[in-house]
């Protein structure tokens, strides 16, 4: 029997991705937000989570995709990193995927730019790929996390 990894998945401009399903807290639809004044773009701003203060990033500028669709509202998948709790803005929520772990394999090498830094897989699926984000590095170097103390 092989071994197999669970994923929650949701959906970035007709891609799937998905993060480790014990890196994800919650799943949420959209939350208003504070806006941050001064902070990277990537950082669509605060929401509040039940008192947990959390920086919410928009994946698309992330990872260097078109802009949202006018009118279109994100939804939150909200992951526990080193530096506490974080909200990545997506497009649409998925299911939660069981993958083979030996179905892994390296980035596609059309994958370009910050896509291929964040990336360091995928798992073949029918007809698609299943694309792994590393939360870590999304999150690397923009400076991010709840700032609530013992938090992650």
């Amino acid at each position: 029997m092989s071994a197999t990894k669970q994923f929650c998945s949701f959906f970035l401009e007709g891609h799937t991705f998905g993060v480790e399903v014990t890196r994800v807290q919650e799943v949420l639809r959209y939350q208003p937000m504070t806006p941050v004044p001064l902070a990277p773009e990537v950082v669509e701003g605060l929401i509040n989570l039940r008192g947990q203060i959390v920086t919410a990033i928009d994946l698309r500028r992330r990872l260097a995709l078109p802009p949202r669709p006018a009118g279109a509202s994100p939804m939150n998948v909200v992951v526990r990193t080193d530096d506490g709790s974080v909200s990545l803005l997506v497009d649409e929520i998925g299911d939660v995927m069981e993958v083979a772990e030996e179905t892994f394999e390296e980035p596609p090498e059309t994958l370009k730019g910050a896509a291929r830094e964040l990336i360091p897989g995928a798992f073949k699926l029918d007809r698609r790929l299943l694309l792994v984000l590393d939360t870590d590095r999304v999150i690397s170097g923009i400076g991010v996390g709840s700032g609530t103390p013992g938090d992650g």
